[in-house]
């Protein structure tokens, strides 16, 4: 029993210790299952939260790459829009251009359709009047066949002949519509090839003065300029024939005198002399001699400048020159060569319409008063002067005529010379060119001084203060002081002579003597 006991026991406690093995190895394998589901949990996690940083930066990339593609593609369809437009515009002003053109074509076509009718009508017209005649003609023919008994050619010539005379009128009636119609077409188109050529010949008509202004840097530098005693500005008028004249006005004196030459001169020889500084007669003398070469310079220049302007070439350098004296030449109070200009290019825009010579034209227009460069008083004829001038360099005789054309009663012998005088009386013609007191004036002013010059005894003189003084140089080796006061006289007597001055003409003789030696 104790056995039994003791087996029952023993197998108890193996049942019991199975039981709890089993018991216990079931626990550590849950427990190993638990740590290899957390674990998995972990990595699952872990895998997660990777996947999504990695989703999460591929998408930011992808954004990127899509927003810098999105740009590109932005940037190129902003640039092609914008071609697109230009192209666009480009293709609108083609159209209109386009539209402008139809529609100017269309007002051809429609005029030349109306042109078309019109002589169409007028065609159907003649035809019935022609078939009237006939008509008329072979009723009279056999009318008068049978009347007369007359053979059929002595009907036909009768018949015609009074037909012609029953026709005459009408005739006569469409002729003159003609004429009137060609005539107002005519003038219309002579008005448009005007105006057309004043536009494209526009040129500045400078309207001439007797006075320049001279700007000072200073009020002080008019003291000096009139010196001691008054010594500089008396030099100064003797050697230019220029009155001065220094009034309250800041900064400035005025130069006054008819002869746009000598005014010119005077200016830059005062120019000169303010720049230098050193202002007294010896300077004063030296810088009007410099003035009066370099005037000479630039008046070759000038006329260099306005031939080339104009297309002119192969122009002898004396006539050059006269042309740039045209630019101190007054004629009825405006620049001479201004409107030399003018004439010339009115001429050449002229001839290109009616197919002439263009270049000689101009030519002609430019030269057409050339003798106004080489006469100095009012009698002398600047027309003779300019045809003399014109034969001494060898031009064209379609230039001599139309020089010629200035004397009263010249007719033109050439088209180029007529179109010449057309463009003068455009020229001249326009409101406010003319100043005939100004004109008068000057013309005044240089026979005052032609009188005083045609003197043996005097070198040369000068008019001044609006012709109320003839301020003349003597040549001292040819007259004495006491012989001046006579000289004086007679110009005095041939003045009141030979011209009607308004108001009073002081005459002043200056004889000067100068000895100079030099020292070695």
């Amino acid at each position: 029993m104790m056995l039994l006991a003791i087996i029952g026991c023993a197998a108890i406690a193996i049942i019991v210790g199975f039981l709890l093995g089993q018991y216990t190895h079931k626990r550590t394998v849950e427990k190993k299952l638990d740590a290899a589901h957390k674990n998995a949990n972990d990595i699952l996690a872990d895998a997660k939260k990777q996947a999504q940083s990695e989703f999460k930066a591929s998408t930011l990339k992808a954004k990127e790459k899509g927003n810098a593609y999105r740009s590109k593609v932005e940037k190129g369809l902003k640039k092609r829009r914008a071609d697109i437009q230009r192209q666009e515009d480009y293709l609108l002003k083609r159209e209109e251009a386009l539209d402008r053109k139809d529609r100017s074509f269309e007002k051809r076509d429609n005029n030349l359709n109306q042109q078309e009718e019109k002589l169409s009508n007028e065609k159907k017209g003649l035809i019935k009047k022609q078939q009237d005649a006939d008509a008329l003609i072979a009723k009279r023919q056999e009318e008068v066949t049978r009347v007369a008994s007359l053979t059929q050619e002595e009907a036909r010539d009768l018949v015609i002949d009074e037909t012609k005379k029953s026709l005459a009128d009408v005739r006569a009636q469409m002729i003159k519509q003609n004429y009137e119609s060609a005539k107002k077409t005519s003038v219309r188109d002579a008005k448009n090839l005007i105006v057309e050529a004043l536009q494209q010949s526009m040129a500045d008509i400078v309207s001439e003065t007797t006075v320049s202004v001279v700007t000072l840097p200073n009020d002080d530098m008019k003291g000096r300029i009139i010196g001691r005693e008054g010594r500089n500005i008396r030099t100064f008028e003797t050697l230019t024939g220029i009155d001065l004249i220094i009034d309250d006005t800041p900064n400035a004196v005025v130069l006054s005198g008819f002869n746009p030459i000598r005014r010119e001169i005077a200016k830059m020889a005062l120019e000169k002399l303010i720049k230098d500084g050193r202002i007294h007669p010896a300077r004063i003398e030296e810088m009007v001699e410099k003035s009066k070469k370099e005037l000479k310079q630039q008046i070759q220049e000038t006329g260099e400048n306005v031939i080339f302007d104009l297309g002119i070439h192969s122009m002898n350098p004396d006539l050059i020159r006269l042309i740039g004296q045209l630019k101190y030449k007054i004629s009825y109070g405006q620049n001479v060569l201004s409107r030399s200009i003018q004439v010339a290019k009115l001429a050449g825009v002229f001839a290109a319409e009616l197919g002439e010579d263009v270049t000689l034209a101009k030519r002609a227009g430019l030269l057409h008063e050339i003798g106004k460069a080489s006469t100095s008083g009012a009698d002398e004829s600047y027309v003779d002067a300019g045809i003399d001038i014109a034969k001494k360099y060898g031009e064209d005789p379609v230039v001599i005529d139309a020089i010629r054309l200035g004397e009263p009663g010249s007719e033109p012998h050439s088209m180029v010379a007529e179109l010449v005088e057309v463009a003068d009386r455009i020229s001249i013609a326009r409101p406010g060119a003319k100043s005939d007191s100004l004109e008068s004036f000057v013309h005044r002013l240089e026979k005052l001084e032609a009188i005083s010059n045609s003197f043996d005894e005097v070198e040369k003189s000068y008019a001044v203060q609006a012709g109320r003084e003839i301020r003349v140089i003597a040549q001292p080796d040819k007259i004495s002081d006491s012989q001046a006061i006579v000289l004086a006289r007679e110009i005095k007597d041939k003045i009141e002579k030979e011209m009607s001055h308004p108001g009073h003409a002081k005459v002043t003789v200056i004889r000067e003597v100068r000895s100079v030696d030099y020292a070695k």
